[in-house]
């Protein structure tokens, strides 16, 4: 398994996401998400796209990231380890080829 970092969306199957939900930054992550071919996986990570962190609270804030996209894997912390984003990157591909990500199980369903 290796990463690659794409310059665009269209060629990504794994979307990282960092930082908290604004208004702005949402509309941003759904027009990417939108662009990117199935099968795909999110991987949020640290607390801020789970809960805002610090931020949680502010008119600015929209709210956890599954809120408007399906996340696969979570990454904690405050800022996360290295060693703990690069796993969680390696689980999300491992979901998508086992064909378990959000998006495989949404779209398998009749």
């Amino acid at each position: 398994i290796g990463m690659l970092r794409q310059g665009s969306p269209k060629h990504a199957d794994i979307l990282l996401v960092t930082g908290a939900m604004t208004k702005r930054a949402r509309h941003a992550v759904l027009e990417i998400y939108a662009q990117m071919p199935s099968p795909k996986a999110v991987v949020a990570i640290g607390s801020c796209p789970a809960s805002g962190n610090v931020f949680a609270g502010s008119p600015t804030v929209d709210g956890p990231l599954d809120t408007f996209i399906p996340v696969d894997v979570w990454v904690s912390g405050c800022p996360p380890r290295p060693q703990v984003i690069i796993a969680g990157v390696a689980q999300a591909a491992q979901l998508l080829a086992e064909g378990r990500t959000a998006d495989q199980q949404r779209r398998a369903k009749p």
